[in-house]
């Protein structure tokens, strides 16, 4: 059996935000790849893989994947953190992608085999007016998503009060629009009031509340949104107020997804287990990978939760490709959350996932079944783009932070 050589790190994007993970074997040739991109601190887990993870795997078993990953999981004594959940993620894929290539499989079939012929996907759906909203969505339907997430304007929009009209202490820390809550709780239901009247109830509709809420408000919206049939609403609760689903439950019918943020098995195995939510949206690298990530869609099976992993505009076409292999061959999925590249983008990954219309479809390659092109990944990489990131930071009128 083939045993690991190197591990090494690709930082890619033009702004560096991507971090893929090369896991080399002894026997030539045979090599794997994986996903440990941070948007905001992909130099922190570069330097995780390269000076933590890394050197204690050399000569190892490629083969022995839940061992690596349960090892990997105590090897720095505290564990469940989002730094070395998703170096152990970007290890962990390439693990898989080995597997099946030597087993000569796609991943989804060393996992079972696929119990669906492609991967639904929800669109992101967007304007500043409820008209373009409106038009959004209709093009998007068009297209033949199954399902359409709807936002007005950023996170949070709806609920935004322009800094002159916001009533704001005399020492206003900052001049930019202030978060209110009743401004959302106002909006957000005409706003699908106005898409229900426009389109009627055959589109299937979510929206991302993005955590912008008060515990006590977000159980208010879910109440409120009852009445618009909603697929679902996602990231009511920000991960510290998660408790609050059990009064969501018991005001409304409104399907809840929930976990962007998490990387806690203490976080969403409560809400699964006591069928709080009805969609779990952990992101597969933050999760710890394919490993840990196969075993949360079978005790969602179990409770009958179902996956929505978390994607978005600043994942890449590798943790894609592991949420889509989960995806084929878990009964308990429910939507996969789309990606938008750009050409040069999918360029340095041959053999990603392909996006038509509102489904994902896998190719027949072994393992996950992309790879990367090195020399375009180095090429795509801007060096005046490199540099911190850090999340929005959203106030209230009286300066207090907004969580995302």
């Amino acid at each position: 059996m083939a045993k690991i050589k190197e591990v090494r790190c690709i930082r890619t994007r033009a702004d560096g935000t991507w971090l893929i993970v090369k896991v080399l074997t002894d026997q030539p040739g045979l090599y794997g790849i994986g996903s440990a991109s941070d948007h905001y601190q992909a130099g922190v887990v570069k330097a995780a893989i390269e000076e933590h993870v890394a050197p204690r795997l050399i000569g190892r078993e490629a083969s022995h994947i839940e061992d690596i990953w349960q090892s990997s999981y105590t090897s720095g004594y505290w564990r469940n953190g989002s730094i070395l959940n998703t170096a152990i993620a970007g290890i962990d894929m390439a693990l898989w992608d080995i597997k099946g290539k030597e087993a000569g499989m796609p991943v989804h079939q060393l996992l079972g085999g696929p119990c669906r012929s492609a991967v639904a996907c929800y669109a992101h759906a967007g304007g500043n007016t409820l008209d373009e909203l409106v038009e959004d969505v209709q093009r998007y339907i068009e297209e033949g998503w199954p399902v359409i997430r709807c936002q007005f304007g950023p996170y949070g929009g709806g609920g935004f009060i322009p800094h002159e009209q916001a009533v704001k202490p005399r020492n206003a820390w900052t001049q930019g629009p202030a978060f209110d809550d009743e401004a959302y709780l106002e909006n957000i239901p005409k706003m699908f009031a106005h898409l229900r009247d426009k389109l009627g109830f055959g589109p299937k509709l979510t929206h991302d509340v993005h955590e912008h809420l008060k515990p006590h408000n977000a159980v208010t919206l879910a109440k409120l949104l009852e009445p618009y049939r909603l697929y679902f609403l996602e990231d009511l609760l920000s991960p510290e107020q998660v408790q609050w689903y059990r009064l969501v439950r018991q005001q409304c019918t409104t399907p809840q997804a929930m976990g962007e943020l998490f990387v806690n098995p203490h976080e969403y195995v409560p809400l699964i287990t006591e069928r709080l939510i009805d969609y779990v949206r952990v992101r597969v690298s933050k999760g710890g990978g394919i490993t840990p990530c196969r075993k949360i869609a079978a005790l969602c099976e179990i409770f009958g939760v179902q996956t929505a992993w978390q994607e978005g505009g600043d994942n890449d076409p590798v943790n894609q490709a592991a949420a889509m292999h989960l995806d084929l061959a878990s009964y308990s999925f429910g939507i996969q959350e789309e990606n938008h590249f750009s050409p040069e983008e999918l360029e340095i990954f041959p053999g990603h996932a392909e996006q038509v219309g509102g489904y994902m479809y896998a190719n027949d390659q072994p393992g996950l079944g992309l790879d990367i092109d090195e020399e375009k990944a180095n090429k795509l990489l801007k060096a005046e783009r490199l540099g911190p990131k850090y999340m929005a930071e959203d106030r209230r009128a009286d300066g207090s932070v907004v969580r995302p």
